[in-house]
């Protein structure tokens, strides 16, 4: 048997053998690149997510080549049988429903197999949900973080939230269209209602919508609607300058009451509304993390 054949191998084709990362549309069909055609039709298989999403992309671009399923259930056994057709000089297009392979999705367990075994791994760049939600966002991208899935568990989402309270960066994170309300809540409590979000909705899509604000302004938004539908990334604003200053000294809201209290002679009011300056949030949201240190 000749390397390749039993991979399906395609005589045409003009690739290297090796395991291609293809990018492919996050919603619009023509956001795909002309080398990413190019491999998906000269390529021996396509190692899919789900072939039945796959395969409409192919259909609409006339692609015949042979698909295979590769998703998250099924990678543990077909990483190491997909390695050794590449072994033995298959072309393997790695794909997966919409977006980059390996950001969010399938992907990593083959990529680092392949590499292990001295096989050429070649990325094929276009789509990707987050950093289209970023560039569109208009919050800073100088420095960002992106960081998946936002986790479905409350405790470890606050905890996570909790861990970019001070950050000088961007933060961007996919989330779940019903949990994003409670995503936003979580915000507003823990990161304060003047902190700036942008929820990227179906981004490229027919219904694609940004909303831009304040954490405040967007959950009273979120509360206005009914049902969210649609592929979600949230974007949270890095920290500005001043805000949270207690938080970041170290030092509780009842501790930087006192202080000021003792300082510049004010009353709670007061030294309550400088405080809630200070950290850029509202008076009330002051005043409830003042209740919760007490």
């Amino acid at each position: 048997m000749k390397a390749g054949d039993d991979a399906g191998a395609n005589p045409k084709s003009n690739l290297s053998p090796g395991l291609y990362l293809v990018a492919t549309p996050i919603g619009n069909l023509e956001d795909i690149t002309l080398r990413a055609l190019r491999v998906l039709k000269e390529a021996d298989q396509i190692a899919c997510e789900d072939t039945r999403q796959t395969q409409k992309l192919l259909n609409h671009y006339s692609i015949s080549t042979r698909t295979v399923s590769y998703y998250e259930h099924n990678e543990l056994t077909r990483a190491p049988e997909l390695v050794l057709d590449l072994e033995g000089g298959a072309r393997v297009a790695l794909v997966t429903d919409a977006g980059m392979p390996g950001i969010s999705d399938p992907g990593f367990r083959l990529i680092s197999l392949a590499i292990r075994h001295h096989i050429p791994v070649v990325p094929i760049p276009g789509a990707s949900a987050f950093l289209a939600a970023l560039v569109a966002s208009g919050l800073p991208t100088d420095s960002f973080r992106f960081s998946g899935f936002l986790p479905p568990k409350v405790g470890q989402r606050r905890q996570m939230l909790e861990g970019v309270k001070a950050s000088r960066r961007t933060q961007v994170f996919y989330e779940a269209p019903h949990r994003v309300k409670e995503a936003v809540e979580d915000v507003v409590e823990i990161l304060g209602a003047e902190r700036q979000l942008v929820i990227a909705r179906e981004v490229t899509k027919v219904h694609e919508e940004f909303l831009r604000g304040r954490a405040g302004e967007i959950l009273a938004i979120l509360n206005g609607r009914g049902d969210i539908k649609g592929e979600i990334t949230l974007l949270i604003g890095k920290a500005e300058d001043g805000q949270l200053k207690a938080a970041a000294a170290g030092v509780s809201v009842r501790q930087r009451l006192q202080q000021i209290m003792a300082q510049e002679k004010l009353d709670e009011k007061a030294a309550l509304k400088r405080i809630a300056k200070e950290m850029g949030v509202s008076k009330s949201e002051a005043y409830r993390e003042l209740q919760r240190s007490r």
